[in-house]
């Protein structure tokens, strides 16, 4: 039977409302400022198949490991699934797809007896364990070191709590409360959410919104396809040095109906954290897919239908089950990078040039000094965009793949970590009198006053931001440590420096390229 457009819209409507309201939720009950300021989540709704319906706002690679995740749950647990049930996973190689820090917490959504969908969010949690506070050890050489692992495993079955993963989540972090606030919001998201899907399936029956669900896909195909028209069809290829020597590679092959990349040609995965999954390279390409062919916000499985990704096992995209890969971040942003700088020389006009393409993961890690609390900040730094043909850059900004992301408030770092914020400002950035300017990156000093320790990773330390039309490139990243004694120090990738109280950390983000 088939129900006119306007059923169908409202349930799209219903289900884009169920993800958003889970935003909501997290956004007003996390315990972690990563969480409730900087929005370091995801949230979305997918089908029974753990095809995406729809997102929430948050990081969009974040809504990226969302189905991925549900879909390993449901390859371990087909056939066992009960209502009640939530689930955990935070294992890259099991359905995690990022870093053990990022927490997947997802539920299946019960109707007269079926599975029908699953509500999925995903959010930072500041502790997890592994050998540094923060647990992303820019040393690790096996993701052993980087935390507890949790593959897809029943949080609560039918309804009842396993008190034994909760445990075992509490004794490995260093932060169990806020742990424990984190994971509660998200079950209260996963909860919350489950309410309005089950109100559209009450009202308007099965059938009808699955209907509407499919609709949602062939659309979301459709957008895709049309988009892809735009794109001039052809055999693309880029290599790009990164700052430790390596070279990378990419081929794009676009047709009509087909966005190819083939990542197969690159190096083997590293002894260090600077690796991704395979999923996560697919999220890498599904980021400039989106951007290319329908920037919109809307999203779902069949958005990205015509894209495919080509990887080698064993590679930095595609890395080995013990291969560490806390800093995939800067890995899979890189890359997403890289594919831009392809299509931009691909498609004059079309896109900004080179951003300073980092998360710039800062970890601050100590007691607070006037509470003693142990604390753990986590924050992303922002920096300069790119300048297109007919404006400059954007001044500020997280990476391309964070969207709504925002940063801690001045006020919450000093107040929840008790270190001074001495300053936090736009860079200055040189004129560019032939074209447009790039965009500034920020400089952030923090001021310790209690001994502390401090983890740091980021790349484009080396390699310049790439500019367009033979402009001169933009800046480069950089972290310095100022000790009382007035020594300075630099880093790129450390984990748990000792600082001591008068100790400053100073952090100069890139400007954007030029056009």
């Amino acid at each position: 039977m088939q129900h006119d457009p306007f059923t169908i819209s409202v349930i799209q409507a219903g289900l884009d409302n169920a993800a958003e309201e889970m935003f909501a939720v997290l956004r007003k009950t996390a315990m972690s400022p990563i969480i409730y300021e900087v929005l370091d989540v995801g949230t979305g709704v997918t089908d029974a198949q753990g095809r995406l319906v729809a997102s929430g706002a948050g990081i969009p690679t974040f809504v990226g490991v969302l189905d991925k995740a549900v879909k390993a749950i449901i390859e371990r647990y087909d056939g066992t699934l009960q209502d009640g049930d939530i689930f955990i996973v935070n294992d890259p190689n099991h359905g995690g797809v990022t870093h053990l820090n990022d927490v997947v917490i997802a539920k299946p959504v019960f109707f007269e007896g079926a599975c029908v969908a699953f509500t999925a969010s995903i959010g930072h949690w500041g502790d997890i364990g592994g050998k540094v506070p923060g647990s992303i050890a820019a040393d690790a050489t096996e993701i052993f070191a980087e935390g507890l692992r949790l593959p897809p495993v029943r949080l609560f079955n039918a309804g009842v709590k396993n008190q034994a993963v909760f445990d075992i989540i509490e004794v490995n972090s260093r932060l169990p409360d806020f742990v424990y606030g984190d994971l509660w919001a998200q079950v209260a998201a996963s909860k919350s959410a489950e309410r309005q899907i089950l109100i559209l399936y009450e009202k308007y029956g099965t059938a009808t919104v699955e209907q509407s669900m499919s609709e949602a896909f062939a659309t979301g195909r459709a957008r895709a396809l049309s988009g892809l028209q735009t794109v001039p069809s052809g055999v693309y290829e880029i290599e790009e040095q990164q700052d430790n020597g390596e070279l990378w590679h990419a081929t794009i092959r676009i047709t009509d109906e087909i966005f190819e990349v083939d990542l197969s040609n690159n190096p083997d995965d590293t002894g260090g954290p600077y690796n991704t999954s395979r999923d996560g390279a697919v999220i890498a390409c599904q980021m400039i897919f989106k951007a290319l062919c329908d920037p919109a916000r809307f999203a779902n499985e069949g958005s990205f239908s015509p894209l495919r990704v080509i990887t080698r096992e064993g590679t930095i995209f595609h890395a080995g089950p013990t291969a560490p890969q806390g800093y995939y971040f800067e890995n899979r942003i890189r890359l997403a990078d890289m594919l831009w700088h392809c299509m931009a020389k691909a498609c004059p006009g079309r896109l900004p040039a080179g951003s300073f393409s980092s998360v710039f993961g800062t970890v601050l890690a100590g007691k607070h000094p006037d509470t003693g609390r142990t604390y753990t900040m986590v924050e992303p730094q922002m920096g300069g965009w790119g300048a297109t043909d007919d404006r400059d850059g954007l001044d500020a900004m997280f990476s391309t793949n964070h969207g709504n992301t925002f940063n801690c408030p001045v006020e919450i770092c000093e107040a929840r970590y008790g270190f001074s914020v001495v300053h936090k400002r736009l860079t200055d950035r040189p004129e560019n009198p032939s074209g447009r300017t790039g965009g500034r990156g920020v400089s952030v000093c923090y001021e310790l006053r209690a001994d502390t320790t401090v983890s740091i990773g980021y790349t484009r330390a080396k390699e310049p931001v790439w500019s367009l039309n033979d402009q001169p490139s933009g800046g480069t990243n950089s972290m310095m440590i100022r000790r009382q004694s007035g020594e300075n120090e630099y880093h790129q990738f450390a984990s748990g420096i000792p600082l001591a109280a008068g100790d400053q950390v100073l952090i100069e983000t890139a400007n954007g390229g030029n056009a």
